[in-house]
């Protein structure tokens, strides 16, 4: 089938602005029984005149209207979704169930103490529960997002050094980092210092030794790391920063591949985030709601956010809100409550065996791929890796294909593409997340796809860099697109 661009539409497909007509109305509703106010007399300068010009629109056309563009989309739901790093695995529709008891989805977030002890209980369970995965004594789940948890740790590492007379400004971050670490550094005052990792992907003191100094206020470890590697030295890597002082801090989100098998807090590790959408099975992408916990050590309790969960010795739960050193609010409220019952009912559904049996499944799904995809593409590191594995274009140098052409073309074959041109120690890097949640039939198929579009790098490259070709639109200009969005509806001439 051939690529339909922008100017190739056989057919005006109607946007939401185009359709319906005056007066028309999905909904009934009775006339009212009261005096009618006056608008301007309730907003003032704020009432507009003339009525929005918003499209009035029955059911059938407003429903008909966002299945259309939920089919145009992509989801873990309809395929497999292998973007390294970022975990997009199979949510397990009892987690929609739970969050949608009335007792937890109809709660107001200003109801007393005493009418949601019931939701106070979850979230402590959570934290005990998350706690004891990650080996440290505390958990916060105030911050809305994996990011958020790092901003939210790097804060409370520097009230720690504050708290002692100290003002260290340094974050030793590896080039094998998640992109937020740094980001998190800045906004925190703090300065990101990149160094490099060891030849086989993973840091290594003698490489770290020279950056080490009292100036450090920490170093931030990802591990896995975003190549896929396991850090091996992390103990004695841990113990150096914590002879100058320094914290240790830890990017939790590939923690799904070492659930059960390793804990982060018994490796040298004081503080780390969770990303709930990646280990622990609640929604992922579409910009939230997320939830990011923050695990820490005791040394750091005095420094959580607000407000804290406490269980009192009568089997109540309160709340706490005055803690004089605490770094504050980060979120309102008490962060995102259903995506907590989410990761509450997988860690209740799984149990501990089941927690590990999941890291299992993703390290052994990771390494099936490893080596059959090897036979055909070039494998940054061919040794064993945990959740995700790291490939590249290098043999398709002298046809003109490029990642992005693979990218796009895996789109026809039905795949949504991984994540590409990441990490950046990897050139033309391909990251290759299978998860836990795939059959070996759905990677044998993606195996197979990969090697057809290798066949046809060197036999008809350019079907690769025209694809797609079986999409409603053909391929886009992604960096006029980002350049001069269009951000406004017009209507057509």
């Amino acid at each position: 089938m051939p690529g339909l661009g922008t100017s190739d539409l056989a057919f005006h497909e109607p946007l939401l602005f185009e359709l319906g007509a005056p007066s028309r109305s999905g909904a009934s509703v009775a006339e009212l029984d009261v005096p009618e106010a006056d608008p301007a007399a309730l907003f003032g300068e704020l009432f507009r005149a003339d009525p929005a010009p918003l499209p009035e629109l029955s059911e059938p056309e407003a429903f008909r209207h966002y299945v259309r563009l939920s089919q145009q989309n992509f989801s873990i739901d309809s395929g497999l979704y292998p973007l390294g790093s970022c975990t997009m695995k199979y949510n397990p529709k009892v987690n929609e169930w739970a969050a949608r008891l009335p007792g937890f989805c109809k709660l107001h977030p200003y109801a007393p103490e005493r009418m949601v002890q019931g939701a106070l209980e979850l979230m402590g369970g959570l934290a005990r529960n998350l706690a004891e995965i990650c080996g440290m004594d505390a958990v916060s789940l105030s911050p809305a997002a994996g990011a958020q948890g790092e901003l939210t740790g790097l804060m409370m590492i520097r009230a720690h050094h504050a708290e002692h007379g100290r003002s260290p400004r340094k974050v030793l971050v590896p080039d094998t980092a998640h992109g937020t670490n740094p980001a998190s550094c800045t906004l925190n005052g703090l300065q990101a210092v990149p160094f490099p990792s060891g030849a086989d992907g993973i840091v290594v003191p003698e490489q770290l030794a020279p950056f080490v100094n009292d100036d450090v206020a920490a170093i931030m470890l990802t591990n896995p790391n975003t190549v896929g590697l396991f850090e091996t030295q992390l103990p004695t890597i841990a113990a150096m920063v914590h002879d100058r002082g320094g914290l240790v801090y830890g990017d939790g989100a590939n923690l799904n591949a070492i659930m059960g098998r390793a804990r982060p807090g018994d490796l040298g590790i004081d503080i780390m985030q969770f990303n709930l959408h990646k280990t622990f099975t609640t929604p992922h992408g579409g910009g939230g709601p997320g939830c990011g916990p923050v695990a820490y050590k005791r040394l750091l309790e005095p420094y959580a956010p607000v407000p804290v969960i406490v269980r009192a010795s009568d089997g109540t739960y309160r709340v706490e809100r005055d803690r004089p050193k605490s770094i504050g609010r980060v979120r309102s409220f008490y962060g995102n409550f259903g995506m907590m019952v989410r990761a509450y009912t997988y860690v209740r559904e799984m149990g501990a065996a089941g927690l590990r049996r999941a890291s299992e499944l993703a390290v052994l799904n990771a390494n099936y791929l490893r080596v059959t995809l090897g036979e055909t593409w070039h494998v940054a590191y061919d040794r064993p890796c945990m959740h995700e594995v790291v490939i590249s274009d290098r043999h398709l140098k002298d046809t003109g294909v490029t990642t992005m052409d693979v990218a796009k073309r895996l789109i026809d074959h039905g795949f949504h593409p991984p994540t590409v041109y990441f990490p950046l120690v990897v050139k033309g890097a391909m990251l290759v997340e299978p998860t836990e949640t795939e059959s070996k039939r759905t990677l044998d198929d993606f195996v197979e796809a990969m090697a057809a579009i290798s066949r046809e790098a060197h036999e008809d490259p350019e079907t690769v860099t025209s694809a797609p070709h079986c999409t409603r639109l053909s391929r886009l200009d992604e960096t006029r697109a980002a350049r001069n969005p269009v951000l406004r509806w017009t209507p057509p001439e």
